[in-house]
């Protein structure tokens, strides 16, 4: 029988693991274990293990984990938790004969061709170009922009900090906003505002420009009173999903990206309602002489919860993934 895969998908908060038969994308046996009830990447390995009752003698001897953090080095430092650990020596302990590692918007990346389509909810019209690049950007705990394209033989990912670009406001109240951001971080980047922290800033900003007292304290406080009405909670939202259109908009015409924009992270799906309701695809589209262009790409909410698990098994044996 042939042993399965290890793969996971790894966080500041949670370490998602499953099992995968090699040439397959399927994960089963999925488990989501709390990263801090584990003193090591190892240890939270072995119990994952435990559970699904595989001992030494049904270890996995593959395995390709993502991490949210930096993967270049053979040390990895994890950005929001206290695991660190050494690439060969992880392997050594846990006897794999082979040991990717991998960011994990290129684990996002990778997952985007092998999702189901019952599990995109499209935003606008458009039609993908299949031999084109394929733009994946969400906003989480970050802003994370990636891409995927079709090689000869396997997926390309394409990596990049596009998180990190300088926001562009287009508008007077986004001129506002800029010098608002500015007085507090400095230079604004676009990961600034399109994240969870960005959403609550963005909350901030609204209520000090309108004169009122901030009344939430937190993301949810505030797409929670977006839906029950409140007025400045309503119109952060829409600006935030509007400024999240431009910067989509952008990164499809740096990219190229006429395969498709593939929007994932833990906050659009809470935000699907509102999205078509949005300027999210006018912004995205509005490029001057290059409307067309953007209008002709179709965008997409990606709510499959294990998109990275299914990069994880795309990158395992993808010669373009080392």
């Amino acid at each position: 029988m042939t042993r399965p895969a290890l793969i996971g998908d790894i966080g500041g908060t949670n370490a998602r693991f499953a099992l995968v038969t090699p040439d397959t994308f399927e994960p089963r046996d999925i488990h989501s274990l709390a990263c801090a009830d584990y003193p090591s990447l190892v240890d939270a390995v072995r119990d994952y293990l435990a559970r699904v009752g595989r001992d030494d003698e049904q270890a996995p001897r593959e395995a390709c984990l993502a991490f949210a953090c930096p993967v270049h080095d053979d040390r990895v430092r994890m950005t929001n938790n206290a695991w660190e650990f050494s690439k060969r020596g992880v392997q050594a302990t846990l006897g794999l004969e082979l040991f990717k590692v991998i960011n994990d918007f290129t684990a996002q990346a990778l997952g985007v061709p092998h999702i189901d389509t019952q599990d995109l909810v499209a935003i606008g019209d458009g039609q993908a170009a299949n031999d084109c690049a394929r733009l994946v950007i969400g906003p989480g705990t970050g802003l994370g922009v990636a891409g995927v394209f079709p090689g000869r033989h396997a997926w390309v990912p394409l990596p990049t900090e596009g998180g990190h670009v300088t926001f562009a406001p287009t508008d007077e109240r986004e001129q506002n906003l800029l010098r608002y951001f500015h007085s507090r971080y400095g230079r604004v980047s676009v990961e600034r505002i399109l994240c969870g922290q960005g959403l609550l800033d963005l909350y901030y900003a609204h209520a000090s420009l309108k004169g009122a007292n901030p009344r939430y304290s937190t993301p949810a406080e505030v797409s929670t009173a977006a839906n029950d009405g409140d007025a400045i909670a309503a119109d952060t939202v829409q600006r935030f999903l509007k400024i999240l259109g431009d910067v989509c908009g952008d990164a499809a015409l740096t990219m190229g990206a006429r395969g498709g924009v593939y929007l994932c992270g833990g906050i659009l799906p809470r935000l699907l309602d509102w999205l078509p309701r949005s300027r999210f695809r006018d912004a995205f589209t509005d490029k001057g002489r290059m409307s067309a262009y953007n209008a002709s790409i179709p965008t997409w909410v990606v709510t499959a919860p294990w998109t990275g698990l299914l990069g994880a098994a795309e990158a395992l044996h993808n010669e373009e993934v080392e």
